[in-house]
């Protein structure tokens, strides 16, 4: 009869906070940048000249149809074998900037297709640049309109993390690997591990709703009872 025990976690609980906090750093890093270069692609691919297009086009399907664990090691163990040596954390946060950076690119990409062509007309009125209209008029509304699928997509990002493991980056996965091979209570490490990722993950969904309510004062009206 197999027999519980988590009493020995607690003589890994340092490695265990170190392992979280290297899960948050990294998902932090990779967030904004993600979402400007998925921004941009997207704009590239909607209003770009044609070998912006292409190029935009060919990035988001080369890393949408590839697995993230590939990319990670072409940028860690590929390009060591040219000379380039990239360290875990930053080859960590390069890959998931560069994965979620093409998911987003789509999501974004439906976000400007729904805003309607009176808006953009509107802004022309106002005399308004391509570059003024993009950031004031189009980009705020796309956001608004696709932030949950945004949301979402960057609560997987953080799940991904535990990919990097694989590239000696010690965070929550990597940590869990550590301590199952030296007290070999698979079942307990990896259940504790779940949690503390389930934990993260709604944190993390808080806090991106939190920052909507902040930034999209029309959603707050929309819900206030007349």
């Amino acid at each position: 009869m197999y027999e519980f025990d988590f009493s020995f976690l607690n003589d890994y609980l340092p490695d265990l906070i170190n392992g979280v906090w290297l899960t948050i750093g990294m998902t932090v890093a990779s967030i904004l940048p993600g979402f400007l270069l998925g921004t941009l692609v997207a704009v590239a691919r909607l209003r770009g000249g044609p070998w912006a297009q292409r190029i935009a086009t060919v990035y988001v399907e080369a890393i949408r149809n590839t697995p993230l664990i590939i990319q990670v090691f072409w940028l860690f163990f590929g390009l060591a074998s040219l000379q380039v040596h990239v360290g875990p954390f930053a080859a960590a946060v390069i890959a998931l900037v560069i994965n979620v950076g093409a998911y987003t690119a789509e999501i974004m990409r439906a976000g400007f297709q729904t805003i309607p062509r009176g808006q953009l007309e509107a802004a022309s009125c106002l005399s308004l640049s391509p570059f003024q209209s993009l950031v004031y008029v189009e980009v705020p509304q796309a956001v608004e309109r696709v932030y949950p699928a945004l949301v979402s997509q960057f609560v997987l990002m953080m799940l991904a993390t535990s990919i990097m493991s694989q590239i000696s980056a010690e965070e929550l996965t990597g940590v869990a690997y550590m301590i199952q091979s030296f007290t070999f209570r698979g079942f307990e490490v990896y259940l504790v591990i779940a949690v503390f990722y389930l934990g993260l993950a709604s944190l993390l969904r808080v806090v991106l709703m939190g920052i909507a309510e902040v930034s999209f004062p029309r959603r707050r009206r929309l819900r206030t009872p007349l």
